[in-house]
């Protein structure tokens, strides 16, 4: 079975819906590995009580970028990890974890790509009044939420609720990834 590596740096939303899809034999491969690179994130909770391992780990531990990213590298081969699935990394990925993983790390975003990229993408969305919401799932390269488009999910909203906006992007989240790792999984 294949093995995936899920980076977060907030509360896990996504990391648990991969995991619980996988435990409800949903998801074609396994959740081997969390990576956080925020200490006292709520997603290294939520990946001990799901007996996922973790591995915490802050940039500015580490000479420079490079070297954390040889870490992680380093970690991810010994474990034989297949894909790295980004849930709300807050980290552009860099040159060592590209070339160590080109064309297998992959990234959710909670807008329609390639518009309100970046990390208020929800708010900035809302604020300029659109009526179609949406999340893109797409590969990673060098550039901030760039890469190419792999799926997307969209739905009206001409609400005033952001709350009620957030919780149904989040709920199309949970939903559309596990769906799309299985998609670039078996093609690996």
């Amino acid at each position: 079975m294949k093995r995936i590596a899920i980076f977060a740096s907030g509360s896990g939303s996504n990391f648990e819906a991969i995991v619980d899809a996988y435990n409800r034999g949903e998801l074609n491969c396994e959740p081997a590995l969390c990576v956080c690179d925020r200490k006292g994130a709520y997603v290294i909770e939520r990946a001990r009580k799901l007996n996922v391992p973790v591995i915490v780990a802050h940039p500015r531990d580490f000479e420079d970028k490079a070297a954390y990213e040889r870490f992680l590298l380093e970690k991810l081969m010994e474990l034989d990890i297949d894909l790295i699935c980004l849930a709300g990394y807050m980290r552009l990925i860099g040159e060592v974890l590209l070339e160590g993983y080109g064309n297998r790390i992959i990234n959710i975003h909670p807008s329609l790509l390639p518009a309100f990229k970046g990390a208020h993408a929800i708010k900035d969305a809302f604020d300029y009044g659109v009526k179609v919401y949406g999340v893109t799932i797409h590969f990673v390269d060098e550039t901030l939420d760039g890469g190419k488009i792999i799926s997307q999910g969209a739905f009206p909203y001409e609400g005033t609720d952001f709350e009620e906006l957030e919780s149904r992007i989040h709920k199309l989240e949970h939903q559309l990834y596990p769906k799309t790792i299985n998609k670039i999984i078996s093609n690996l």
